[in-house]
């Protein structure tokens, strides 16, 4: 464990520079007395760490240091081979460079190491696309992804529904997101962070004036917050229904946020298998739509407005069928 640790602070001085005492032990979740004999140990061997004093100080390596790739464990070099998505490097022009820098670790890697990596990279494609899912075309994706690399303002025009003539946004991007096989673009407008689907993306071009990044933002705790305030704000209503058992079996077809809901407020099943349960919906027409594919399975019970609303929609579908082909 202490070897891990010690390759681990090494690694960490390099990549991010000075670091303060306190800062490595809440990164490896040790005391501050512990860090400090980890760098005795690094000097020791012969590392060139060096302590810089004040209130800016802290560890860092000597200018130039570089350490190689010798402590790499077979399952990390297997674990890197899985990271390249040659699809979505693909979008983003990346492609060629991907496969350069696997070329580069494969050659960098030891020999006992390297069949591990090549075994994983021929049993193992990751799709990150959704099933009955077309491509979004991303003629802009590229220009997108030069800017939010050099953090440069970016000018777009974005489609909307409500907006035939859309006008024109200047952006500071702050990162792309590959969400289900689409790609999303979040970006501060103003002094709003938004996001801004990429296949909406048109006009898109590059400025030459640069920004300056949020020092705290944090892309993946961005998105994770706010992929979960979306989910939360999208259900505004509910929805008591009857459930069969075939229909419990078939909520997966109304997403995971409905099917957690199912299970957690589900009653005991009557005679017939039947569960009263509470689902959350959008809104009456969306709820009406998503409840529908669940057929005879399912019995609205509440609200009123909702049962009749798709009692209605029932009886307008059995009057097609029963005036016959036309």
């Amino acid at each position: 464990m202490q070897a891990s640790r010690l390759l681990s602070i090494l690694l960490s001085l390099q990549t991010r520079g000075r670091m303060t005492a306190t800062e490595l032990a809440d990164e490896f979740e040790v005391a501050v007395r512990t860090i400090h004999r980890d760098i005795d140990q690094l000097s020791a061997a012969g590392v060139p760490v060096y302590a810089d004093r004040g209130r800016k100080g802290g560890f860092r390596l000597r200018d130039g240091y570089r350490t190689t790739l010798t402590g790499l464990t077979r399952p990390e070099a297997e674990a890197l081979f899985l990271t390249g998505l040659p699809g979505p490097a693909e979008q983003l022009g990346l492609a060629g460079i991907l496969s350069s820098a696997r070329m580069k670790l494969m050659a960098a890697l030891p020999s006992n190491i390297q069949p591990g990596a090549e075994r994983i990279a021929a049993r193992f494609h990751l799709d990150a696309a959704g099933w009955f899912r077309g491509t979004d075309l991303l003629p802009e994706l590229r220009l997108l992804a030069e800017a939010t690399w050099g953090d440069r303002l970016l000018r777009i025009r974005y489609r909307s529904s409500r907006k035939a003539h859309p006008p024109v946004r200047t952006l500071a991007p702050l990162g792309l997101v590959l969400k289900a096989g689409v790609w999303y673009l979040v970006a501060l407008s103003g002094r709003s962070i938004r996001t801004y689907r990429a296949a909406r993306i048109y006009d898109a071009e590059v400025c030459a004036d640069t920004f300056e990044r949020p020092v705290e933002f944090d892309l993946a705790a961005h998105w994770q917050a706010a992929a979960r305030d979306y989910e939360a704000g999208v259900y505004r209503e509910r929805a008591q229904v009857r459930l069969s058992p075939r229909a419990m079996e078939m909520l997966d077809l109304l997403g995971p946020t409905v099917a957690e809901a199912a299970a957690k407020t589900a009653g005991k099943p009557d005679r017939l298998g039947w569960i009263h349960c509470t689902l959350p919906i959008e809104s009456l027409d969306q709820g009406v739509r998503e409840l529908m594919r669940l057929g005879d399975e399912v019995e609205v019970t509440g609200p009123p407005e909702l049962r009749a609303q798709l009692a209605k929609t029932a009886f307008r579908i059995a009057g097609i069928y029963r005036s016959g082909a036309k």
